[in-house]
């Protein structure tokens, strides 16, 4: 049987899309601090490269100030006029690191690096054998014109942007490798389902209608009580089956919106699971006035039956269900197992049970939270486990 296109492929693989969404944005955030930090380096090792290069050049020029120095320091009676030129600045210092002289448009200087950058002047600081003039280190300023900077920038940022559309597109090849897995189940699953509904079909119809037909007058107690377990079982499986084909079929129907009598509703579906509620002991107390909805009644009715089902399957024996109705708020309260609240935001998500122990595909509050949103109804839920749950809608 052929698996199409349809809505339910489309919402199911929105978990995937989330999925390859997520993964990508941490690749995309690893990938640039990749190539952040590698920027860096680079950045450093071609500034540490030109120093390198500057270095003989300011080397010179320190020989030649060390020299005019000299013949200024035996000469210093005759001249006292401190040497320049045109192609440096310079500065001497004493032994205490105490400024003798100096030229510098930067007078801020790392006695403690041999050669460095500061606010766009390279400084070359020299420590001198013989104390001319009581010079025990020369500095040598020069320019820094930056051309070598905007080479590198050039080459972070071209490099940088390739090397970050080669991660990404890389990325999502590997996000989409690791995913297939994941849409081939998915798909698997759904054409499962599909195929489930279909065989269901018939026989379900058969049972339901067969019990109808059934005069349990004319029964013992004995035949009664075996009726009631059939009955409830079968009730199961209809609520399993019009969720499926709802999933399947229905949903892709167009909507016949009305405006539905919701404390009827409430009360008729109350009634359907009586008998299954019966079955666990359980109390179900209805508290309904006069509310209306506008929507399609069969959505809305698939919503009732999932809350109320869940209230009924994850109670307690001889526990409570609590339906509370007012225009505008519905309120479903059981005093059942509970939910931890740090699973309480994925609850909604499909195929996605925290107990094990009970049956179903996981479907029925994926179900419940699509036509809610479709409707703009809003579902707040609360819970403590070991005390029970309460399910709240507001339209």
């Amino acid at each position: 049987m052929s698996v199409s296109k349809s809505k339910v492929t489309n919402s199911l693989l929105k978990s995937e899309k989330k999925s390859l969404f997520r993964f990508l944005a941490l690749y995309a955030a690893l990938s640039f601090i990749i190539i952040f930090v590698s920027a860096t380096y680079y950045y450093q090792s071609q500034e540490k490269l030109m120093l390198a290069e500057q270095r003989a050049t300011l080397s010179k020029y320190a020989y030649i100030q060390t020299k005019r120095l000299k013949v200024l320091h035996h000469f210093f009676d005759e001249r006292r006029e401190y040497p320049r030129d045109s192609r440096f600045k310079s500065a001497i210092y004493d032994l205490e690191f105490i400024q003798i002289f100096s030229l510098l448009d930067n007078d801020e200087v790392h006695f403690d690096e041999g050669i460095y950058i500061t606010d766009g002047h390279i400084h070359f600081v020299k420590n001198l054998d013989d104390f001319y003039l009581g010079t025990k280190y020369l500095v040598i300023e020069v320019e820094d014109d930056g051309i070598w900077r905007s080479v590198i920038w050039k080459h972070i940022v071209g490099y940088g942007l390739f090397s970050f559309f080669f991660f990404m597109v890389f990325g999502l090849y590997l996000a989409k490798l690791f995913l297939k897995p994941m849409r081939d189940s998915i798909v698997l699953l759904d054409r499962f389902i599909k195929d489930t509904t279909h065989e269901l079909n018939t026989p379900l119809s058969a049972i339901l209608a067969n019990i109808e037909m059934m005069d349990k007058k004319v029964m013992v107690d004995k035949n009664i009580t075996k009726l009631n377990r059939i009955t409830i079982a079968a009730t199961t499986v209809s609520l399993l089956y019009k969720d499926l084909t709802y999933l399947t079929l229905e949903q892709e129907q167009k909507n016949e919106d009305e405006t539905i009598e919701m404390k009827a509703l409430i009360h008729d579906r109350a009634e359907y699971f009586n008998i299954l509620a019966q079955s666990k002991h359980l109390e179900c107390r209805l508290n309904l006035e006069e509310a209306t909805l506008y929507a399609d009644r069969r959505k809305i009715t698939r919503v009732i039956d999932n809350l109320i089902s869940n209230a009924i399957k994850y109670n307690k024996r001889n526990g409570l269900i609590e339906i509370t109705l007012s225009q505008g708020e519905l309120h479903i309260r059981d005093t059942g197992i509970g939910i931890n609240e740090e699973k309480i935001p994925f609850m909604f998500d499909r195929y996605l049970r925290f107990n094990d122990t009970e049956g179903g595909f996981g479907v029925g509050l994926s179900i419940v939270k699509r036509i809610l949103d479709e409707y703009h109804i809003s579902i707040d839920v609360q819970s403590k486990e070991g005390e029970g749950t309460t399910m709240v809608l507001r339209w």
